[in-house]
């Protein structure tokens, strides 16, 4: 079989990232699923001794050798046909010094995903024209050439500024299994109609498909090429985080190669939507990313479905420090943010019985994606503390916290 190799091309010792537990989301114990935020290497290094061989599906969308620095947009009044005129703060980085230094990236990576994977897991890496061949033969190594089960291409419409050939409007995701033999494929979870067409023309002849009538009222078994709209024309979903993917895509990826109660894994979350999805699905989640931006457009959006989870950080990377700042006031037993932060915030949460160190958000308030102001009141249910903590975001990234007595 073909490798491929590359200046310096070896497994490195990575050292494990020291993981601390910032708050409990939606949770009195301690929560089954996690949104750490840090070096995904050193992460995933940290959580072999309890995870290894057992995530069920991995599916990643890591940077796609770009060569660019995107931003994410976090104004909602401008236009949205306006770009310049967004308000803006930092994405990631798909920056690289050379080809090689990326492919290095990617294969301690995907080594450490392999050995975290489930013997009967999948694992979806999803990529586009920039690196998509040399990611193939990465995971032929890794995984064995026979465990491919699918080259998927997802397809979509956009403007594009290419003039001199035809537009690039698809992504490639590479479906690799640990085991051919065994997997899971729920192949009935994610049927879809017939075209119209097909249905009328068996209704019309008995002799279509020559000699072979599906089951129309079934469904067939979706081909290895999927469109779905990309997420600058969903309006429900946007984030206005950079590269977005679709629900629906992950919904399908989600249904066809995981069971309910199964772990799912993103190692570069980016917005969330994976764990999102798999919260949805009634799977478990492990979801990651570097920057803080990923993870509180993460959290918010799993905050937003009430899902329960921790907020985690490798040590190397720690989240912003909270601010101490009066931005709230205890009125009986509902929480109030002071007028002037009204404007300022994206995020906030209440612990309703602070003991001073875990953090348990028992309710959160979150600003609308699209329209709409962020709920200025909390109506505390349930027994209250004699201190009450009350952590904020706001809408640039900054952290906040009060504490309010009895």
């Amino acid at each position: 079989m073909p490798l491929l190799t590359w200046k310096n091309k070896k497994l490195g010792e990575t050292t494990p990232a020291t993981l601390k537990t910032d708050a409990w989301i939606n949770a009195s114990t301690p929560p089954q699923n996690r949104l750490i935020r840090g070096d995904n290497l050193a992460i995933m290094t940290a959580l072999l001794p309890k995870y290894e061989e057992r995530i069920n599906l991995i599916y990643i969308d890591p940077p796609f050798f770009t060569n660019r620095k995107f931003s994410a947009r976090i104004g909602r009044d401008k236009d949205s046909r306006k770009p310049k005129e967004w308000e803006r703060v930092d994405g990631y980085q798909d920056n690289w010094s050379d080809l090689d230094t990326y492919l290095d990236f990617l294969y301690q990576r995907l080594h450490l995903m392999y050995r975290l994977l489930a013997p009967n897991g999948t694992l979806y890496l999803h990529l586009d024209w920039h690196a998509n061949a040399y990611a193939r033969l990465l995971l032929d190594e890794i995984f064995g050439a026979e465990n491919l089960l699918n080259e998927i291409i997802w397809t979509y419409h956009g403007p594009s500024p290419i003039k001199s050939a035809f537009n690039r409007k698809h992504d490639t995701i590479l479906s690799y299994v640990k085991n051919k033999k065994d997997y899971t494929f729920n192949v009935d979870d994610i049927r879809v109609p017939y075209n119209e067409n097909t249905v009328k023309t068996f209704k019309s002849s008995k002799k279509a498909g020559f000699g072979k009538t599906p089951n129309l009222e079934r469904g067939k078994v979706p081909e290895d090429w999927w469109y779905f709209p990309v997420v600058a024309r969903l309006h429900n979903e946007r984030t206005g985080y950079p590269t977005q993917k679709p629900e629906a895509m992950l919904e399908r990826i989600i249904k066809a190669s995981s069971n309910k109660g199964d772990l799912v894994a993103d190692f570069f979350c980016g917005s969330g939507t994976t764990a999102q999805v798999a919260a949805n699905l009634g799977r478990n989640f492990i979801t990651t990313d570097a920057t803080w931006q990923a993870t509180r457009v993460t959290l918010n959006r799993l905050a937003a479905k009430k899902a329960s989870f921790s907020l985690e950080q490798d040590t190397a990377f720690p989240l912003p420090k909270l601010k101490s700042v009066d931005f709230a006031e205890l009125i009986g037993t509902c929480v109030r943010i002071h007028a002037e932060y009204a404007s300022k915030l994206a995020y906030w949460e209440v612990d309703q019985d602070w003991e001073g160190k875990l953090f348990k958000s028992g309710t959160q308030a979150i600003l609308p994606v699209r329209r709409g102001e962020i709920p200025p009141e909390i109506n505390i249910e349930g027994s209250i503390g004699n201190q009450i903590c009350v952590r904020a975001v706001g809408v640039t990234g900054e952290r906040y916290q009060t504490i309010l007595k009895k």
